[in-house]
């Protein structure tokens, strides 16, 4: 009985030592609570804190700061490869060559990059909106990874670059899902901790953060399935084939498509096709066909300039010289060494100037259909135009010409690769780029050299629009100068009502024809 009684005499004196040692503890003032705080003191007998108490935060944990920490580092690491790859397309460093179209891993580059910043941005609000599109982008990106490396082509013209790129961008998606994940615990934890409770209400800030991150990660995942659909559109082109083969050169570092076809005769040259701001296939291919049917010669090849048609892109810088070396290796490589008729229009007749200047007494004719003169050169290399040129390419991936084309348009596989639809691919933009980049430097250099070592007793024949000359007294100058290039010119043909594409109309492809069947079976 005297246990019992001890006991209970004890609890008064424990009860009334309690109030005591705290207000020993705390002395009130003007910050104590008038009213008693019935969710207790906290896990360590402390007073809880208001939930918008700025202490209340996950940044008090070590674990979320490394996370963060950790996620500044791989900014900086996309934000080094991002800059990797934008100097890449002007200048390719050794050993960073894609044969594809380096705004692909440019862009996955910039969904990386975009990505961090804004998990970077909205850090310390988790949301269950984001984890889920951020899910749904990882789904998208394994995919992209699947079509990147199991298709053959694809797999060959991104190379190891564009792998990195995509791979990347799924590590980091990864990333954004465990910080998001990580924080929201964090969060959970430390309001448990000072508040008494995990808070469910979010301010108006709060909120307004919450709806921002929600559109951005929805426009990076809207941004991707259109990158998958183009992707996929890749993966289907690669279907078609080549009518002539792809000719390794430049130390085997990439492959121009090269075609022939005809019968070679030795006393008869070859008649060589090179185009203008379109492919070869789509300007003369059908044009070629008829005219070795009617046997205005016996023999004819094009070639795709590096990014056109079949060819691979090649490195940065490129001038009509570099170009022109290598078409000259891959006919070669096939066993083509002429003599040639050569066949060119618009900007392509630079290109054919600077093959006939460097293969002397192998040329036995000149046919210019519309030239650029070296005057103009500084329209092509206008500053402008390279930026809307780099724009365009920054956004090709994106599908935004071709996949409604195809859906609503019918435009088919053979239109992409070298039909009406070629333009919208990255390897025609990344070539036009480079073609504008050292147009008014290297290749006007090339061209004015070419002038000066030209055969003068090359035959030539020049091919004008009426409807252009007309337009233009500028142009009308220049095509007249063009006339003077050698000293043996066999007739400057003016097709009255044709446009810049005189092949285009019954007239011009007539003249053509004629043109060429005189120079060939001179």
């Amino acid at each position: 009985m005297s246990l019992f009684s001890s006991i209970q005499d004890n609890r008064p004196e424990e009860d009334d030592q309690e109030p005591q040692d705290a207000n020993q503890a705390s002395p009130p003032d003007e910050h104590t609570r008038l009213l008693p705080n019935w969710g207790g003191g906290g896990r360590h007998g402390r007073s809880l804190l208001a939930p918008d108490n700025p202490a209340v935060s996950p940044y008090n944990l070590w674990s979320i700061r490394a996370l963060r920490h950790s996620t500044i580092g791989f900014t900086l690491v996309s934000l080094m490869w991002w800059i990797l790859l934008l100097v890449s397309m002007f200048a390719t460093p050794p050993g960073f060559q894609i044969r594809g179209s380096m705004f692909q891993s440019f862009g996955y580059a910039n969904l990386t990059l975009a990505n961090l910043l804004f998990t970077l941005m909205f850090f310390g609000v988790p949301a269950k909106a984001v984890r889920i599109l951020v899910i749904s982008m990882s789904a998208v990106l394994m995919l992209d990874i699947i079509l990147t490396l199991a298709v053959p082509k694809t797999r060959y013209e991104e190379g190891w670059v564009g792998a990195v790129s995509v791979i990347w961008a799924l590590f980091m998606s990864l990333w954004t899902l465990l910080v998001d994940h990580t924080v929201k615990w964090g969060k959970a934890e430390e309001e448990e901790r000072l508040t008494g409770r995990a808070e469910t209400r979010r301010s108006l800030v709060e909120w307004i953060e919450v709806m921002i991150s929600m559109v951005v990660w929805s426009m990076i995942c809207i941004a991707l399935c259109l990158v998958t659909l183009n992707l996929i559109l890749r993966a289907v082109d690669a279907g078609v084939a080549p009518p002539g083969k792809l000719c390794w050169v430049d130390g085997d570092r990439y492959r121009l498509h090269v075609h022939c076809h005809g019968s070679k005769t030795e006393d008869k040259p070859t008649v060589l096709f090179e185009g203008d701001n379109w492919t070869v296939e789509y300007s003369f291919w059908d044009f070629a066909e008829n005219a070795l049917r009617n046997g205005s010669f016996p023999r004819y090849c094009f070639t795709d300039r590096p990014g056109f048609g079949w060819s691979d892109a090649s490195p940065s810088p490129s001038s009509a010289g570099f170009v022109v070396d290598i078409l000259s290796e891959a006919l070669a490589n096939e066993g083509e060494t002429g003599p040639w008729v050569l066949v060119s229009a618009g900007i392509g007749s630079i290109y054919s100037r600077v093959f006939s200047a460097r293969h002397g007494d192998a040329i036995k004719g000149l046919v210019m259909i519309e030239p650029l003169h070296e005057d103009l050169l500084t329209k092509v290399g206008l500053s402008r135009l390279g930026f809307l040129l780099w724009l365009r390419g920054v956004i090709s991936p994106l599908g935004l010409d071709r996949v409604p084309g195809t859906i609503f348009r019918g435009r088919t596989s053979v239109d992409r690769v070298y039909g009406r639809s070629a333009y919208q691919g990255g390897k025609y933009i990344l070539a036009k780029l480079q073609e504008n980049c050292v147009a008014t430097s290297f290749t006007r250099r090339d061209v004015e050299t070419s002038r000066a070592i030209q055969n003068k007793q090359t035959p030539l024949v020049v091919i004008s629009s009426g409807k252009h000359l007309k337009a233009s007294r500028q142009w009308e100058e220049k095509q007249r100068d063009l006339t003077k290039l050698t000293e043996n010119l066999q007739g400057w043909d003016i097709i009255e009502g044709a446009p810049h594409e005189v092949w285009s109309t019954l007239k011009g492809r007539e003249i053509i024809e004629k043109r060429l069947k005189e120079l060939v079976h001179a």
